[in-house]
């Protein structure tokens, strides 16, 4: 079994904890037994990330992971995965600072969305997720996936409750409803499904709520984890 490194901490108690449990069951459900994940955890303060992406600072921010990924490393993981989706943003820049494969999130959520025949998807998250290119941009030119996001005041409402709320750990129904809103709105627009682009969402809608297919990344992400950790 290889070791999994986790560059956690985005949020804390709504992301890096549901990857940690999703990793260890997905570990025990292919073994059995006692059998858990083997995992080098590193947790950065989230509030200061946080500062560092609203004021455009992600060279700064960038610094930060690279040290954390490189400590995770030594502690002898075998592969990393950063668990938020935002932060691939310096994916580029951590993988240059380390020696080990880095499984990116947005590779993992294109492979199942392919596997499915899923070639036009919607996609909300943050907003530096959903505006920038380097999500959007490695699904088109990697995958030859077209990514459809919200209108713009659709995107401050997203962006707005995962900050304010989600991240707290604060689920509002009002926001849960605006949510669906804009996943029909994305559905409407020709999406054959949304992703749950941010490892918060998941938490505040999932796919009982809509027959609107949903792919959730922190779950994706960990599902491909597992097997490469175990190779299968």
């Amino acid at each position: 079994m290889k070791t999994i490194g986790m560059l956690g901490g985005m949020s804390f108690g709504e992301s890096t904890a549901s990857y940690y449990r999703e990793l260890n069951e997905g570990v025990k459900k292919t073994l059995g037994s006692l059998y858990s994940a083997k995992i080098v955890l590193n947790s950065v303060n989230f509030e200061e990330i946080e500062k560092l992406q609203h004021t455009d600072d992600w060279e700064t921010a960038a610094g930060i992971l690279k040290k954390s990924a490189k400590s995770v490393e030594a502690g002898g993981a075998d592969f990393l995965i950063i668990c938020t989706n935002t932060m691939h943003i310096v994916a580029p820049e951590i993988e240059a600072a380390i020696d080990i494969p880095i499984l990116h999130i947005a590779d993992a959520t294109a492979q199942e969305l392919v596997e499915d025949g899923i070639t036009k998807v919607g996609l909300l998250g943050t907003g530096f997720t959903m505006e920038k290119e380097f999500y959007k941009g490695r699904l088109k030119e990697k995958f030859d996936i077209e990514v459809l996001v919200p209108d713009e005041e659709q995107r401050a409402l997203v962006h707005k409750v995962i900050y304010n709320e989600l991240c707290l750990g604060k689920i509002n129904d009002k926001s849960r409803v605006s949510y669906l809103a804009i996943i029909n709105y994305l559905r409407d627009q020709g999406a054959q499904a949304v992703i749950l682009g941010c490892t918060e969402i998941a938490l505040l809608v999932s796919q009982e709520d809509t027959n609107v297919p949903l792919y959730d990344t922190t779950a994706i992400h960990a599902r491909q984890a597992v097997k490469y950790a175990l190779d299968y």
